[in-house]
């Protein structure tokens, strides 16, 4: 199954088709996930994606800038800004859509379609092991190689005990030696 784009939608089922396309197409961009990774931040940005995404779907279905405001709940100016690019969030849909367009967004899309198949927490879920198991993979490689650092030390301590208990040995031969003489 491969995902149908309604690149100009007729009707209010590919409006929603293409504005989820676009959204999550967008979100999941690796320049827009840097730009979400700030908590404070990360609403804003989903929220102006949203909305640039709504009011891009709805101008290739023909709406007009009042029409996407009122059915959007924003003001024409904001929506405009959004259409032409003003806005940040405008600027990375419509890339989007042109990526899109241009079949550049495959990899993007299958994982949109896996979505679609198999659910959005199980993509999450897949993807979030993924990125945790290369963490941990990596932690390991880490704690193995301080292990390696943490047994050669030992070992040099070792070779430092033997090398003081052999001194105190010395130490104390000299010091019966000494105490012989001194009588």
């Amino acid at each position: 199954m491969t995902i149908e784009i309604p690149f100009n939608p007729v009707g209010r089922q590919e409006i929603h088709q293409l504005e989820s396309i676009l959204l999550f197409a967008t979100l999941f961009r690796p320049e827009v996930i840097e730009l979400i990774k700030d908590p404070a931040e990360r609403l804003t940005w989903v929220d102006s994606l949203a909305v640039a995404a709504g009011a891009i779907a709805r101008e290739k279905a023909g709406m007009t800038t009042s029409e996407i405001a009122r059915e959007l709940g924003r003001t024409e100016q904001t929506i405009r800004k959004h259409l032409k690019g003003e806005s940040k969030a405008g600027q990375l849909v419509r890339e989007t859509y042109g990526l899109m367009r241009q079949g550049k967004l495959d990899e993007l899309l299958k994982t949109i379609e896996m979505m679609e198949k198999v659910g959005l927490k199980e993509v999450i879920t897949k993807k979030k092991y993924e990125k945790d198991k290369e963490e941990l993979e990596r932690k390991v490689e880490e704690l193995v190689k301080e292990n390696n650092e943490l047994k050669q030390r030992i070992e040099e301590l070792e070779t430092y005990k033997i090398k003081v208990e052999n001194l105190r040995d010395k130490i104390e031969k000299i010091k019966i030696e000494l105490e012989r003489l001194l009588e």
